[in-house]
């Protein structure tokens, strides 16, 4: 067995936190460049105007339901990845991982050939018109050239961290930050470039994401004899895993598109407040999924190798530390929801409607935690029929509470209070509770077979 197997210490509560932490916080410190990505968009273009911003709101939430939805190159690969690397079979892992980058140059380029023709309409059918529906256009036809390099970094990242190396995509994640923060100060202000200047710089650093990690895949590829070119068997794993996780992840997509198309109605501003209280959930939710991912790679070795009882270990202790980690950050959000929403604005009214939408995530980021460290675990068994079920009742539950706030009477205030409280509580309530209730019993620790 490889080093992997020596540091196995699954009895030991210390030796287990040890080993979790170990692949957390790495993993930590790449999860929160991703929505950093977003975050310093928003602030920067932020400061150019409500209607800039507004139109990066819209155009963000089409990426994100494009490429979010598509995360089962990373999620499908890891489990995969992880079960034959806690089975002993190196190069077998490293093939699952391989293919899985493959399908998504693949599916990247087709989605390229989608968005860039199809940006007008497609921003349009939020609802919006005039100067916000021109500058999310022409942000998503630019931004859609970085979709490819973007699916391919999950891929690649999927391998990894089913590999449990996770301090390779943590660097290249942290000098891709620096390159994206570094090329949109230029193209906005300096270049002139304004809105399509932010877009421009991250669709760069993104591609750049994407062929640092490719090289990195290359490097273990061929220390395990592996070829470069996609192997059958491999592909359809992939996809046969990925299609469940697909649907799974399609629900929860819906519903995040569904927020900003709520705050439509109720004027640009709330469309605005609604943007900088998503960007903190998510930067909170990426931060929480570091555990996740910990859980999946830790999860599928574990099965991997027929430990079932330390799997159910493992998965209880990531359950407490979520806890612990939710109730630290709502808390840390509480406590300065002011100075967090002057970050995003300068307007003070829009600051007055964000900020009671932050407390709604201070106290609704402890219920995600738990959503998102029983995901990870779930997923890390093979268990992503149960997942695609369960995301269906969650939409079920919430899209129509969704619509219920778009079309409500409310003022700007209360419809940012209605939508943020819905995605926040509701939404994680009506995810929490069948996965908790999955995780009592046996099933799951066989669904991969």
């Amino acid at each position: 067995m490889s080093g992997a197997g020596a540091e196995r210490d699954a009895a030991a509560p210390a030796g287990m936190n040890a080993r979790i932490l170990r692949l957390a916080l790495p993993t930590l410190a790449a999860l929160v460049i991703e929505p950093l990505f977003l975050a310093t968009d928003t602030a920067l273009v932020g400061h150019l105007g409500a209607t800039p911003l507004a139109a990066l709101a819209i155009a963000s939430a089409v990426l994100a339901g494009v490429v979010g939805v598509l995360n089962f190159l990373a999620f499908a690969t890891t489990p995969i990845v992880g079960r034959r690397f806690g089975a002993g079979d190196l190069p077998g892992a490293v093939r699952a991982g391989v293919d899985g980058i493959w399908i998504a140059l693949g599916i990247g380029a087709a989605l390229l050939a989608v968005l860039l023709p199809l940006a007008p309409p497609i921003v349009e059918a939020f609802g919006v018109r005039g100067e916000v529906a021109a500058g999310a256009a022409q942000y998503l036809a630019i931004a859609a050239v970085g979709v490819p390099g973007m699916l391919v970094t999950m891929a690649a990242t999927g391998l990894l961290r089913g590999l449990q190396e996770v301090r390779t995509p943590m660097w290249i994640s942290i000098g891709g930050f620096g390159a994206n923060i570094v090329l949109n100060v230029v193209l906005i202000y300096p270049v002139g470039m304004g809105l399509a200047g932010s877009a421009l710089g991250t669709t760069i650093a993104q591609w750049g994401i994407a062929l640092a990690s490719v090289a990195a895949v290359a490097r273990r590829a061929r220390r395990a004899g592996v070829g470069a070119l996609p192997g059958r068997d491999g592909v359809l794993g992939t996809i046969r895993v990925g299609g469940w996780i697909l649907l799974r992840t399609l629900s929860l997509r819906i519903l995040f598109l569904a927020m900003p198309i709520a705050a439509v109605p109720h004027g640009t501003g709330v469309v605005a407040a609604v943007q900088v209280t998503s960007t903190v959930l998510n930067l909170l939710a990426f931060a929480l999924d570091a555990l996740a991912i910990a859980g999946q790679a830790l999860i599928s070795e574990e099965l991997g190798a027929g430990r079932a009882e330390a799997a159910r270990a493992t998965a209880r202790r990531l359950l407490r530390m979520a806890i612990l980690a939710g109730l630290a950050l709502g808390a840390v959000v509480a406590a300065l929801a002011w100075p967090i929403a002057a970050v995003f604005t300068a307007d003070a009214g829009l600051q007055a409607i964000a900020v009671p939408g932050l407390y709604l995530v201070a106290v609704g980021i402890p219920i995600g935690g738990v959503v998102y460290v029983l995901d990870g675990v779930l997923l890390g068994a093979g268990d992503a029929r149960f997942l695609a079920l369960a995301g269906l009742v969650n939409l079920l539950v919430t899209l129509p509470a969704l619509a219920w706030a778009g079309l409500a009477p409310l003022d700007a205030l209360w419809a940012v209070v209605a939508i943020q409280a819905i995605w926040s509580i509701l939404s994680m309530l009506a995810r929490a509770v069948p996965m908790r209730l999955r995780l009592r019993g046996d099933r799951w620790l066989g669904a991969a077979r």
